[in-house]
């Protein structure tokens, strides 16, 4: 195995990825994390996690590493690379970053999600210069001055909280009628009583101005119309997330608004590539539904590499071209017509390679060849040459005629 050659490339450091690492690295994978920033992602961010099981109160950095050094004991490689470009076209999957190019057998993309960027006049120009979307990142920097906070989630309102920690005053422009907020009821009932946090009702922010930094806003009131100047040294972002996917478009299946979709074992519409964590469509996006999706994925691309080699080596080696024959216990029938082809094949002297394969433990061959079995087909039978698909065989016809 040459040294960029890896069983398992699982792009992205969060939750996800480092559970998927622990489970590649345990089952003895060549596995290989590609982290652009710190290890444990947007996890790694929070300040306090007390909904974690067994962890009755800890920080997201102490977590994380944790997890990190976890997935490392088993002989996980972590780099710090960015991922700019990937090709999952053929068997062997590539991934390219800034400076080095790795191959892999199996992929998971675990890149998470990226704050939401309105676009407002000045927010990309003067992003750093006092535009921020990480309250961990900047809060420390906003010591003494006035903040406005964008969003008013769970995110947007508990961050405020804690920017208040810093700053002179933190005041939160909310689109909602005045009292409505779109965080849970604890954390509003604590914005409202906390002494730095004021509220702007009916609101958008309209523009940030500044030269080399932001020295305050326009505020818009969405039922006048009116336009007011607010005085500010910094503003941060807190309007949702955004999948981070622009590495891997072109290469798999994403919704309109850029998320994988996944089977329940993870599966992209990708042979060999899986996603798992926030950059998923899904319900939930907690550390623990992250850290089932990175077990289940790994699990699941330990089977598709074994399936893989099992392929080449019974199918592609074969020195006799191969009936493949697909069935299901689902169906009584199944079973009994592929006993008739091995029949057929025998009286012909064993022409071919005979093999049954159940459709609900292969069902990756079975996608390879485009094999379905249901109802109204109970099973179906192909020839394969050194792995290329040359015919199917007409089970409702005479099967001697066909060997």
């Amino acid at each position: 195995m040459s040294e960029n050659l890896y069983d398992l490339i699982i792009i992205g450091g969060g939750p996800a990825g480092l559970s998927a690492g622990i489970y590649g690295g345990r089952a003895k994978m060549k596995t290989l994390i590609l982290e652009k920033g710190s290890l444990g992602g947007r996890a790694f961010t929070t300040r306090e996690i007390v909904n974690y099981p067994g962890y009755k109160e800890t920080t997201g950095p102490d977590l994380m590493n944790d997890m990190a050094e976890h997935a490392q004991n088993f002989g996980v490689e972590v780099k710090k690379e960015e991922v700019k470009s990937v090709d999952f076209t053929g068997d062997i999957k590539i991934v390219k970053t800034r400076k080095n190019e790795y191959q892999a057998k199996a992929v998971i993309v675990a890149t998470g999600t990226e704050a939401r960027v309105l676009g407002i006049p000045g927010e990309r120009e003067l992003q750093g210069m006092g535009v921020a979307y990480c309250a961990t990142c900047d809060a420390e920097f906003t010591e003494g001055q006035d903040v406005v906070v964008v969003g008013s989630g769970d995110q947007a309102i508990e961050e405020g909280m804690f920017i208040a920690k810093f700053a002179k005053s933190v005041t939160v422009i909310v689109l909602h009628e005045e009292g409505h907020l779109d965080c849970n009821k604890q954390a509003a009932e604590r914005a409202f009583a906390h002494p730095k946090m004021n509220f702007v009702w009916n609101s958008v922010l309209d523009a940030i101005e500044g030269d080399g930094e932001v020295t305050g806003v326009k505020i818009k009131n969405t039922k006048t119309g009116e336009i007011t100047d607010f005085a500010c040294g910094y503003v941060f972002f807190f309007v949702g997330m955004v999948p981070g996917t622009e590495c891997v478009k072109g290469q798999m299946e994403l919704d309109g608004r850029g998320w994988v979709h996944t089977n329940e074992m993870m599966e992209t519409d990708v042979p060999g590539v899986f996603a798992v964590g926030d950059v998923r469509a899904k319900y939930l996006r907690q550390v623990s539904t992250a850290i089932g999706d990175g077990a289940v994925a790994a699990t699941a691309a330990e089977r598709y590499i074994e399936e893989q080699r099992d392929f080449q080596e019974t199918v592609v080696e074969s020195e006799k071209p191969v009936l493949m024959g697909f069935w299901t216990p689902e169906f009584g029938d199944s079973l009994d017509k592929l006993n008739k082809v091995d029949a057929a094949n025998r009286e012909a002297g064993n022409k071919y390679k005979f093999m049954e394969i159940d459709i609900t433990r292969k069902k990756g061959w079975a996608k390879k060849y485009g094999v379905v079995v249901n109802a109204e087909k109970t099973a179906c039978v192909i020839e394969l040459n050194k792995g290329e698909l040359v015919r199917e065989i007409a089970l409702d016809q005479d099967l001697a005629a066909q060997m």
